[in-house]
């Protein structure tokens, strides 16, 4: 039942041979790549007008397009700088590896921590941004906002466990629809104005002047309008080839469509001069000014809600990617380099939707608490990025080197100005949390690390070695050992097995008190057998100690460099809920034994059959 319940959410496994198929090209990779920073065209003038507002009133508007003219050109200098990155390392990673092979192996950990942290906080706030646009109109949903955000990220996480080509065609028409809807909404806009119209000045008053500070803050806000624009170096290698050539595409479209949509929300916000509300979003109160009521007003609250989901899965197409590249190199666990039946890397969508889930249910998908972990993460990553492919310029120094240093170099300091602004402006906001947290996973991935140095070390045969080894058969002595807690069919298949491979087997049973013992050398003795019972009497109820003491001890004359195999038998239930009614001593008693040298460990399993079966065949 499960396996076919799992066809059903996710499909047939897919050959290795299948990979080339599942990529995609520009028309798609665009949608897939682009969500997350077109998302931001739906709440990043709304979260600069939340910090300018309330303190200088109408002048609000006018530091909002200095801001929104900061923001583009930064997202100009990024897509530049992103496109040679893109060139020169084509099989995925972005900023990891980048800093990783320009600047040092801490470099490089630092953008990958910082940017699987982005990743993360991408799909929490973009998922929480996507349900507050909906309960803007829907008012009667707001008290279910937590669950809904939880569901959305579990259907995120199916569609994208699905496959690359699958997850492109399902996410991506939407990115398009919202791409038209803002457009038509921009015309519409720009049209009503052409044609008379004069929006209402709002009541505002300024309680403080214009300062430097509060316009750094705001800009700090609005700067999540640029993060998503790296997903495309990251994902360079889920294009078809030429990759680096799709992928540059995509970066150029990229650019472009941010610098449209938030422009021209931005200026559409200055010119309706519409005032952020608690229960109405700035997108949809323009909408709202532009369309009425009408159908268009409702186009454009389902094209917002879907995209910002959406935005979530240009996480999905970046954090698995960049894992993965960091498992095979070392810094984190292995599995996260695997892929799944649909060739996806399922176990890296899996972290990044429990993570998100969690950030989710702490922060109540509350969007401004969100938004003040938001963006810091991936501006370090943009740091060490920009700053290693400048290093690597100036070292390589080949054509056009000192063009291309320039490009990189002035995206460093730009981007590194940004972080400084964000850490300070934001810090109390949340921001000290990401401060925090990336020290600690590179301190985490760094053991990782020495983690995996050390058993390759170990576990290394050197190529001169290889010559003098010899697979002998009396190299070890044999011994077996069959743990039995009652004479029954799971006790008795172990011990016959245990007969096939060696002569010298004894079957072990710890007792709790001499009754019990009594019982099973009674039922033993009726066995035609010639394997030896030992029983041993535990009044504190262990288990392992009395059959390691006895290991070791000069009753089972152990000699040094002699090998005892533990074969514990072990009867498997039909259903999972049906696991849970049994303890699991099993599992305690081999990982106590895995930790010497001289022991190894089998199970022997039994399968049982369906209850209702067995029953059926009792009264028969």
């Amino acid at each position: 039942m499960q396996r076919n319940m799992k066809r059903l959410l996710i499909g047939k496994p897919l050959k290795n041979e299948a990979l080339g198929g599942e990529k995609f090209g520009v028309l798609w990779g665009l949608p897939i790549l682009a969500s997350d920073a077109l998302s931001s065209v739906a709440y990043a003038s709304e979260e600069i007008l939340l910090v300018l507002v309330p303190v200088v009133g109408a002048l609000a508007y006018r530091g909002m397009m200095g801001i929104s003219i900061a923001i583009i050109g930064l997202v100009v200098i990024l897509a530049f700088s992103y496109r040679q990155t893109i060139q020169n390392y084509p099989n995925g990673g972005g900023a990891y590896i980048v800093a990783k092979d320009n600047i040092g192996s801490i470099a490089g950990v630092t953008a990958g921590a910082a940017l699987s942290v982005d990743y993360i906080l991408t799909v929490a706030v973009s998922i929480s941004s996507g349900v507050a646009q909906v309960t803007s109109a829907v008012q009667q949903l707001k008290p279910y906002t937590v669950e809904i955000c939880v569901a959305l990220v579990l259907l995120l996480m199916l569609g994208n466990l699905r496959g690359i080509r699958e997850s492109s065609r399902l996410f991506g028409l939407p990115a398009y629809a919202f791409i038209f809807g803002i457009i038509a909404m921009l015309i519409g806009g720009f049209v009503k104005l052409k044609t008379g119209y004069r929006p209402p000045e709002p009541a505002l008053q300024s309680v403080e002047p214009l300062t430097l500070f509060l316009m750094l803050k705001a800009f700090s806000n609005g700067c999540a309008a640029v993060t998503g624009i790296e997903a495309v170096s990251n994902a360079v290698p889920n294009f078809r080839h030429p990759s680096a050539k799709r992928a540059k595409t995509v970066m150029l479209l990229l650019a472009g469509l941010i610098i449209l949509l938030f422009g021209g929300v931005s200026v559409l916000t200055n010119t309706y001069h519409v005032v952020p509300k608690e229960n109405m979003t700035v997108l949809i109160q323009i909408a709202a000014e532009i369309f009425g009521n009408g159908v268009m007003f409702y186009y454009i609250t389902a094209v917002a809600f879907i995209i910002l989901v959406m935005a979530a899965n240009t996480a999905y197409s970046g954090f698995p990617m960049l894992v993965a590249v960091m498992a095979r190199e070392g810094y984190v666990p292995r599995q996260l380099s695997m892929r799944g039946d649909r060739l996806s890397f399922s176990n890296g969508i899996f972290a990044l939707s429990a993570f998100s889930i969690l950030l989710i249910i702490i922060f109540r998908a509350n969007v401004s608490s969100l938004i003040g972990l938001y963006a810091i993460g991936v501006f370090i990553s943009f740091t060490l990025s920009q700053s290693g492919m400048f290093l690597k310029w100036w070292r390589e120094r080949g054509g056009n080197w000192i063009t291309k240093a320039l490009i990189n170099g002035f995206g460093a300091c730009v981007t590194a100005v940004v972080v400084i602004i964000i850490a300070i402006a934001k810090f109390n906001e949340g921001a000290y949390i990401v401060v925090i947290v990336v020290p600690i996973l590179i301190l985490l991935m760094t053991k990782v690390k020495k983690h995996y140095s050390a058993v390759r070390e170990q576990l290394r045969i050197k190529p001169e070695e290889l010559g003098q080894i010899e697979i002998e058969h009396n190299l070890y002595k044999n011994r077996v050992i069959v743990p039995i807690e009652s004479i029954n069919k799971s006790s008795i298949r172990a011990l016959r097995f245990a007969k096939t491979i060696s002569d010298n087997v004894t079957a072990f049973c710890v007792a709790i008190d001499e009754e019990e013992g009594k019982k099973v050398k009674d039922k033993f003795a009726a066995i035609r057998t010639d394997i030896p019972l030992i029983v041993k009497y535990s009044p504190y109820r262990r288990v392992v100690e009395p059959l390691l003491r006895f290991i070791e001890s000069s009753d089972y004359d152990y000699q040094r460099g002699d090998m005892t195999t533990v074969i514990l038998p072990q009867f498997v239930v039909k259903h999972w809920w049906q696991k849970l009614l049994h303890n699991h001593t099993r599992v305690y008693i081999e990982k106590q034994l895995l930790k010497y040298k001289h022991i190894v460990v089998s199970v022997m399993p039994l399968q049982l059959k369906d209850d209702d079966l067995v029953l059926r065949n009792m009264e028969e």
